[in-house]
């Protein structure tokens, strides 16, 4: 499993005007080329009447699936650009629509290229988009002297806590990343004195959208 990567987790649109055509790009997320391909065909009847609908997606942690489309514009002006604008925001999980109504005027191989791009970005802009990051849920016990002190910890690693338990001992479940777990867990046992219980949980992807936390199931 990749410990990061930054995903599409809620669609937007966008819209330019280039000389008189209009060029409106929807995002959705999609985590097969099934569902990419669902999507494409959704815009096509939903913009039935356009010039173009060209498209563009990337699939997998690792990027693994890519496929892009000019849908009868010249070669390599609209779905390589569209996929190139996904490619260096390194996003995942993505596919994006970017319909033509064409206004008339020719627009050059440069043109069209920077059209297409700038629809994309502006659909992006209107999307959210998230990092998603590998945690450990790391359960954490602690009697209430201690309590300060793994919450100090907590916040000056910026960890994101799930839940707090205030019984006759205190139970933190924190999202841990991956690549910090044994310095957090290091820190916490020598700050409490080895009084902390810790006890590791399921692994689990996180992100944070609009300052709220978001797990994911896989």
């Amino acid at each position: 499993m990749v410990e990061n990567y930054k995903c599409l987790y809620l669609g937007g649109e966008g819209e330019i005007v280039e000389k008189k055509s209009r060029f409106i790009a929807t995002l959705q997320p999609v985590e097969s080329e099934e569902e990419a391909m669902a999507f494409l065909e959704k815009m096509k009847k939903k913009y039935w009447d356009a010039r173009h609908n060209c498209s563009a997606y990337v699939i997998g942690e690792k990027g693994e699936l890519e496929r892009c489309s000019d849908d009868g514009e010249p070669n390599g002006t609209a779905g390589k650009p569209m996929l190139e604008v996904l490619r260096g925001l390194e996003l995942r999980n993505a596919a994006v629509v970017v319909t033509r109504y064409f206004g008339g005027t020719l627009l050059g191989t440069g043109g069209l290229v920077r059209a297409y791009t700038q629809a994309v970005k502006a659909g992006i802009e209107n999307s959210v988009v998230v990092e998603k990051i590998l945690a450990v849920k790391l359960n954490i016990g602690i009697d209430y002297n201690g309590v300060g002190k793994i919450q100090y910890i907590l916040g000056q690693r910026q960890i994101q806590i799930l839940e707090s338990d205030y019984g006759e001992r205190v139970k933190i479940t924190a999202l841990v990343p991956l690549f910090m777990v044994d310095i957090v867990q290091k820190e916490i046992t020598e700050g409490t004195n080895g009084r902390a219980v810790l006890e590791q949980g399921p692994q689990i992807y996180f992100g944070m959208a609009d300052k709220e936390i978001v797990l994911f199931d896989h």
